[in-house]
């Protein structure tokens, strides 16, 4: 495998606005691809927003999805990819032919799609029907997998990922700065956004804190580090319909050490290179090497009814 250029971008998305969305995307693709970048993530359904689907019924769920890949977005990203010459990676909701829904992320460039992942632990809107599978594809010649927020916090996903041959996760979300029981947790006072140019301060120390970045530093780079692989993670900057997020999009190798962060309040993206020698240098290779399923394989794989409850969506906690 030879150095491969990422970039990991965070923009302030309109909810329900595809065309706004995809022009930032277009725009932040261009210049990443100027800047020598071939691949460039971007967040959990950053063409179609987010958090505004809890309150959409099944019709409004259904207008606002689309087929894939035949369907408008898919294909306008792949004309981007192929003006830029550069691979991307976004998110929207999916419908098929009998109208089930999805929340997919997929990857294309200049050819047309390479691969498409569904969420594994869908929940902000209760007519998604859940991922039933991993995904494993390839740009470059490196081997990748694709999780979707809430799948990287069930670490059996990352692992499986791992084994069934992937190097890079490209990890999209929307997430921190909600509700829920561990300390420090909470939303972030919309109105330290508005007033951020005035006071960037206040809002860094909310954006870095328990409620944001140092809660997101307990466990991303631990999936890195065990895994021996290198993570992109992607996340939105500004107001998510009611909520505000974080960004702080990065990339990690498979030592845990953040290669490149994005630590503005714009509309971004930030670069590396990642090297294929840092995979079997990680210590997380060797004790990938070093186990022993004998042990524990009955008992990951013992039987278990899946319970799923998102703490923020049962709160009026604001």
């Amino acid at each position: 495998m030879d150095n491969l250029k990422i970039a990991t971008a965070q923009f302030e998305h309109k909810s329900a606005d595809k065309a706004y969305n995809l022009a930032i995307i277009e725009r932040l693709a261009q210049e990443a691809a100027a800047q020598g970048a071939e691949v460039i993530a971007f967040h959990e359904c950053s063409i179609t927003g987010y958090t505004f689907a809890r309150n959409l019924d099944k019709q409004q769920m259904l207008a606002i999805a689309e087929l894939v890949p035949d369907g408008e977005s898919t294909q306008k990203l792949i004309s981007i990819a192929a003006k830029y010459n550069i691979t991307i990676l976004a998110g929207l909701f999916e419908k098929d032919e009998d109208d089930n829904l999805y929340k997919p992320y997929i990857c294309v460039d200049k050819n047309g799609l390479i691969a498409k992942h569904r969420k594994l632990h869908p929940f902000i809107n209760p007519h998604l029907q859940a991922g039933q599978g991993y995904t494993i594809f390839e740009i470059h010649g490196w081997k990748c997998g694709i999780l979707i927020c809430y799948d990287n916090n069930v670490i059996e996903n990352v692992r499986a990922t791992k084994l069934l041959g992937a190097d890079i996760i490209f990890m999209p979300h929307v997430t921190m700065c909600t509700p829920s029981s561990r300390p420090g947790a909470g939303f972030v006072d919309p109105q330290l956004w508005q007033n951020r140019e005035n006071d960037p301060t206040s809002l860094r120390l909310e954006f870095d804190g328990m409620k944001g970045r140092s809660w997101l530093m307990k466990w991303l780079p631990a999936r890195a580090y065990d895994n021996a692989l290198y993570v992109v993670f992607s996340n939105p900057i500004g107001m998510d319909d009611d909520q505000l997020k974080n960004g702080c999009s990065m990339i990690l190798d498979p030592f845990g050490d953040i290669l490149t962060e994005c630590r503005t309040f714009e509309d971004s993206f930030t670069i590396a290179t990642i090297t294929p020698e840092k995979l079997i240098q990680a210590g997380g290779y060797r004790y990938i090497n070093a186990r022993r399923p004998d042990l524990y394989g009955d008992i990951i794989g013992q039987q278990h009814e899946s319970q799923q409850k998102v703490v923020w969506l049962h709160t009026d906690n604001r």
